[in-house]
């Protein structure tokens, strides 16, 4: 019997090369608009960023391009901001959306973070540096404080409008403020953001403990966005050695809060950002 040379009912038709040329073309088209928009942020220059910022930010002394430049200058509500470099990665805004490394100075204190920037928000991570806190009074933090600190933030998430997840620790040390123990060295200490540290409101509750020195110190904060204010609640205990101004304001917070079965002395501090 004659071999029939009739295609068989199941086979399947072979792909036409107009299918396949499209497969093939896709890749292509795509590493090519990756490509294009490269060359577009690596052309703009990087002063191009003071159109995107809020009214509250300014900044100038560019250098660079948009892709990779710095701004020398940066003020925010008009205090001092330091200053910041960038650099940005092409292939997120392909998802409408910025990813890029930053590098911010402000004096002596430098901060590196991998930031993500989309529609719904922020996100940072691999939040690393630290510096002298004093050069930070600008910016109204730690004012009338000194000491070092040393940021590992594994993760910051925003809204833009609140705080959605922190994760990591701030340590400081050789803390001193010229109004407590005659501005006394006043040790370490380490503020602790564990995993669920924001909640779904954005308020945010923070662990407070020493690392060593005249005080022993075992405090809660808890701070509230939408009110801007915050809440310190714990104990202090002196250690054998502190400073006689700081054991005298220590017993006169004990006279006015007494001390529990273990000696220390309750704290309860409210203050405001």
């Amino acid at each position: 019997m004659p071999i029939s040379r009739s295609p068989s009912r199941n086979a399947k038709p072979a792909p036409s090369s107009g299918t396949a040329r499209g497969r093939f073309f896709w890749p292509v088209i795509l590493i090519g608009f990756v490509a294009l928009l490269a060359v577009i942020v690596a052309v703009l220059p990087a002063s191009m960023v003071s159109h995107f910022l809020p009214p509250s930010v300014h900044a100038e002394d560019f250098s660079g391009s948009l892709w990779h430049g710095s701004a020398g200058r940066i003020s925010v509500d008009a205090r001092d901001a330091g200053a910041l470099e960038w650099r940005l990665h092409p292939a997120a805004l392909l998802g409408i959306a910025l990813a890029l490394d930053l590098h911010w100075v402000k004096v002596g204190f430098v901060v590196d973070a991998v930031v993500n920037i989309d529609r719904r928000g922020l996100t940072a991570h691999a939040v690393k540096g630290g510096g002298p806190i004093e050069d930070l009074h600008d910016v109204g933090i730690a004012s009338g404080w000194h000491g070092t600190a040393d940021i590992n933030l594994s993760e910051l998430e925003s809204d833009f409008t609140k705080p959605l997840a922190a994760v990591g620790d701030v340590h400081v040390a050789n803390l001193t403020s010229a109004q407590i123990a005659d501005g006394a060295d006043l040790g370490g200490y380490v503020l602790h953001l564990a995993e669920g540290a924001v909640d779904a409101d954005g308020n945010v509750t923070a662990q407070l403990k020493d690392t060593g020195g005249p005080v022993a110190v075992q405090t809660l904060i808890r701070y509230s966005t939408k009110e801007r204010t915050g809440l310190l609640t714990g104990t202090l205990q002196e250690r054998p050695g502190a400073p006689a101004a700081l054991l005298s304001q220590l017993e006169n917070v004990s006279q006015l809060r007494g001390r529990d079965a273990q000696g220390r002395v309750p704290v309860e501090l409210e203050f405001s950002l």
